[in-house]
C-alpha cells in the first residue's frame, strides 16, 4: 500500500500552513529551544466564566445526546437575536445553521453551491482554508488582490472586472484573517452595489472576527439594499468569546441555502456538541459588553507591536483595523544578506526568524500575497515584547 492509492482530491490539497508552523515551533520547542510563538490565530484568554458556567448547567440538565443537526432551537433564536441586535437583520431559525466550527460553515456552503468550473472570487490576502475548500469542493478558485497600499481591501472597479459569466460566490472576511483590515460601511455598500448588478452571484461573508473590531460595529453586507436573499453570513463563538477548542460556528442564510447545507452537515458530523450549543446560547444572548475587555487588551498589544515594528528597518506595517493580526511587507529583505543567509523570499524570512530570532509566523504565500508575513499578537505584552526584540536583533544583521 501507498501513497499512490489516495484520492487526486487530496493529493492535490495543501497542509494548512498555519497548523504546519505551529508543528515546527512544538517540535523545536521539544528539544529545549525557547520558541515564541505568533502563528497561530487563537485568542491567550480563557473562555470566560459565564460561558463555561452555562455549559455545566446544561450537561447536569442532560444535554448530552444527538442534538438536531443543524442545531438546537435555543441556539437558533439566540443567533437570530444576535443578528438582530448587532447588525440589523431579521433572520428565521429554519434560515440558520449552527455547525462544528465556522469552518465547517464555510466547507457546507462550498459543497452545496458550487459546480465543477464554478468560479469564485477569494479577496486576497485571504484566510488560508478558502482557497483550499473551494478547491476541493470542486470551484475555481479566482484570487482578487489588494496590498498594503490600499489597506489590503478590494475597490468596487477590481471587483467589477473580476466578475465573469462564471462567477458564482465571492468570499472575503471583515475584520480579515490575516490582514485585520476592516471594510467601512461606505466601503462595504459600494461593494454591494456592484454584485447587485449581478443576479446569478452569492456572497459568502465571514464576520467571525467581529467583536475584534476597533473602528465600529462590523457593517454586515446582507444589511444592504438586495443582498439579503443573497449573502450566506458566516460567524461563530471561537475568536471574539475565546472558545476555540468548543467547535462552534454558525451561518445565516435564504432557507434554501441553510436546508441545503444542512443536508450537507447531515451526512459528514451531524449536530456540533450539546452542552456547548447552550453555552453559546447563553453567551449570545448576553450584552456584548460582557467580552469588550478582550478588545481593549488587543487593542494595547496592536499599539505595541506597531511601534516595535516601526523600529525594524525593511519592515512596512499598516495599522489593522479588527482581528489581532499585523501583516506587514518585508519584500524590502529580499536579496538582503547577514554574510552566510541571504534572504529571497517570504518563506526564507520567516525560517530566519524561527531558526534564528526562535520567532514563530507564517509567510505570506500561505494567505495569497508573498512580499507579507502574519503575525499574530494574541498573546502577552511580556512575549510580544521580547519576540520583537529579537525580532530586530536578527532582522537588523540582514543588510
Amino acid at each position: 500500500m501507498s501513497e499512490a492509492h489516495l484520492s487526486n482530491k487530496l493529493r492535490n490539497m495543501a497542509e494548512s500552513e498555519t497548523l504546519a508552523m505551529a508543528q515546527k515551533a512544538r517540535e523545536l520547542k521539544s528539544k529545549g529551544i525557547d520558541v515564541i510563538a505568533l502563528s497561530l490565530g487563537e485568542p491567550d484568554f480563557d473562555t470566560p466564566d459565564y460561558i463555561k458556567e452555562a455549559a455545566k448547567s446544561a450537561l447536569d440538565a442532560g444535554y448530552t445526546k444527538y442534538p438536531p443537526v443543524a442545531g438546537y432551537p435555543e441556539l437558533k433564536k439566540a443567533i437570530c437575536h444576535k443578528f438582530k441586535r448587532d447588525n440589523g437583520l431579521d433572520y428565521k431559525p429554519s434560515e440558520i445553521v449552527v455547525s462544528n466550527g465556522a469552518k465547517q460553515c464555510i466547507a457546507n456552503v462550498c459543497l452545496s453551491l458550487l459546480d465543477p468550473d464554478d468560479e469564485v472570487i477569494i479577496f486576497t490576502p485571504y484566510w488560508v482554508s478558502y482557497f483550499h475548500i473551494v478547491k476541493f469542493a470542486g470551484g475555481k478558485a479566482v484570487p482578487l488582490y489588494a496590498g498594503i497600499d490600499q489597506e489590503f481591501k478590494i475597490k468596487p472597479q477590481q471587483l467589477e472586472q473580476a466578475i465573469t459569466n462564471k462567477t458564482k460566490l465571492i468570499i472575503y472576511s471583515s475584520p480579515s484573517n490575516p490582514t485585520g483590515s476592516v471594510y467601512t460601511t461606505e466601503e462595504m455598500e459600494a461593494l454591494a452595489r456592484v454584485i447587485n448588478k449581478h443576479e446569478s452571484i452569492y456572497v459568502l461573508a465571514d464576520e467571525i472576527y467581529e467583536y475584534i473590531n476597533f473602528l465600529d460595529r462590523n457593517p454586515s453586507i446582507a444589511s444592504f439594499e438586495g443582498m439579503k436573499e443573497r449573502t450566506i453570513t458566516v460567524n461563530g463563538m471561537s475568536k471574539g468569546f475565546s472558545m476555540t477548542g468548543w467547535r462552534l460556528g454558525y451561518m445565516a442564510a435564504p432557507e434554501w441555502i441553510a436546508s441545503a447545507c444542512a443536508k450537507v452537515q447531515g451526512q459528514f458530523t451531524s449536530g456540533a456538541n450539546a452542552f456547548g450549543q447552550m453555552a453559546a446560547a447563553n453567551a449570545l444572548m448576553e450584552d456584548p459588553s460582557k467580552i469588550d475587555y478582550m478588545k481593549e487588551e488587543y487593542l494595547k498589544r496592536r499599539s505595541l507591536v506597531k511601534s516595535m515594528l516601526d523600529e525594524i528597518d525593511g519592515i512596512k506595517a499598516n495599522l489593522p483595523g479588527g482581528a489581532f493580526y499585523f501583516f506587514p511587507d518585508i519584500s524590502a529583505f529580499f536579496g538582503r544578506s547577514n554574510g552566510t543567509r541571504t534572504i529571497s523570499d517570504a518563506d526564507d524570512f520567516i525560517n530566519v526568524l524561527l531558526e534564528e530570532a526562535h520567532v514563530a509566523a507564517v509567510s505570506g504565500t500561505a494567505f495569497g500575497d508573498p512580499n507579507c508575513f502574519r503575525l499574530s499578537y494574541a498573546t502577552s505584552e511580556e512575549l510580544l515584547t521580547e519576540a520583537l526584540r529579537r525580532m530586530k536583533a536578527v532582522l537588523d544583521t540582514y543588510r
